[in-house]
């Protein structure tokens, strides 16, 4: 027996846990564990919004059957977002009630049946379009490109009650609280950044435009695939997404460096301690070898302050470092201030690639870049210093 959980009458969170999986996509660290929720409408029709990741698909259909009962139908599903951490239990809900109608939108289908081989009862929605449950009315807003471009979101306008797929959503189990008010949301701040900056954060204007067309919206619950349900700080989680969004940071510096040996690792606690020493207060240190970089990518997307510095290896740059670099350009990350430091041996290539990723990255350089011989010398500590006291300097003009 599975404990019910209704977000209000008639309407259920049906999502389950995963404390197992180590790694989400493959790729971003879970050591918290993630949940996939999924929601199941009771009405004169039945309708499922989005289901789970395959590996708890037995659990899924328990929970379905222990409220529509062993002989009760499914007549829709909805499927927001495609992604296979929310449609993996598609064909075993097919399998159980095979008269379900799945409602998606035309970038829907080709991926259904491009995963799962699904091409018969198929409901096409588009934006604006109305599916009435009979007490329940759902409503359709396609969303693309927040994250996939068939994403769409559905809102339950009497219950209000906005279905909105990976959107507000954010890493870590349901440890009892489901609801944001029945937990600590210290504990899920970091990981809803986290979430948002390598998974979302790419498609920040897409962003925007999902909010502007959902703000005239009555939303009494946000109910993501992610995370918490949203009850009582809606307003707090769409100000976090305006302000992620639109590449709005605050006061403090991230420091990343790639060392070998420990010397480039010298030179970024000399511009840490000048950083503090001219009145910087939120300082992280990240060694890229040893943390894994949606971490860091997350830290850089709360401070304005970015300071990279990295060895030369085989005429480049160190190889973790490299990898940063490359997932910045990728996520494109706007509205931050940029030092450059590192060292070399003989021919050099750390500083060179990373000057290289400024063009790129198009933000604004604080100081010239500091390159060392071997080890930091007296002459390039006080280049250092100055890094950190330019840097101090420009972050203090954005104050007030």
């Amino acid at each position: 027996m599975h404990h019910k959980v209704k977000l209000s009458e008639n309407v259920y969170w049906i999502g389950v846990n995963d404390r197992r999986t180590h790694l989400f996509e493959n790729q971003w660290p879970l050591p918290n564990g993630v949940a996939y929720n999924s929601y199941l409408i009771c009405d004169k029709k039945n309708c499922l919004v989005d289901t789970v990741e395959i590996s708890r698909m037995e659990t899924y259909i328990e929970k379905i059957k222990e409220i529509v009962g062993e002989d009760g139908k499914i007549d829709y599903l909805i499927i927001n977002h495609m992604e296979p951490d929310h449609t993996g239990a598609v064909k075993s809900v097919v399998s159980e009630w095979p008269d379900v109608q799945i409602v998606g939108n035309a970038k829907t289908f080709p991926m259904l049946e491009g995963f799962y081989g699904i091409n018969k009862n198929l409901y096409a929605v588009d934006e604006g379009d109305l599916l009435d449950l009979g007490h329940h009315k759902l409503h359709f807003y396609l969303t693309p490109m927040v994250h996939w471009p068939e994403t769409m979101m559905t809102y339950e306008s009497t219950q209000k009650i906005l279905f909105s797929a990976d959107a507000f959503g954010s890493f870590g189990t349901l440890d009892g609280g489901i609801f944001d008010d029945e937990i600590n949301l210290d504990f899920y701040n970091e990981e809803l950044r986290r979430y948002y900056s390598n998974i979302v954060g790419k498609y920040g204007l897409q962003v925007q435009k999902a909010m502007d067309k959902l703000a005239s919206l009555d939303i009494k619950l946000i109910a993501s695939t992610h995370g918490p349900i949203w009850r009582s700080h809606i307003p707090k989680i769409i100000a976090d997404y305006q302000k992620w969004s639109n590449y709005e940071t605050e006061e403090g510096v991230v420091i990343v460096f790639g060392s070998m040996y420990g010397n480039t690792e010298k030179m970024a606690e000399v511009i840490a301690r000048t950083l503090s020493e001219e009145g910087i207060r939120d300082i992280r240190i990240f060694d890229s070898s040893k943390t894994h970089s949606s971490y860091i990518i997350n830290a850089i997307w709360k401070y304005r302050g970015v300071i990279l510095g990295s060895s030369a290896y085989n005429g480049g740059i160190f190889t973790p470092m490299r990898d940063l670099i490359r997932e910045l350009e990728h996520i494109m990350p706007k509205n931050h201030l940029l030092g450059i430091f590192g060292s070399m041996s003989w021919g050099g290539g750390g500083v060179r690639t990373l000057e290289k990723f400024a063009e790129t990255i198009k933000w604004e350089i604080v100081a010239p870049a500091v390159e060392a011989k071997h080890a930091a010398r007296e002459a390039d500590i006080d280049k250092l210093v100055n890094i950190g006291r330019e840097m101090a300097l420009r972050l203090k003009e954005f104050r007030n």
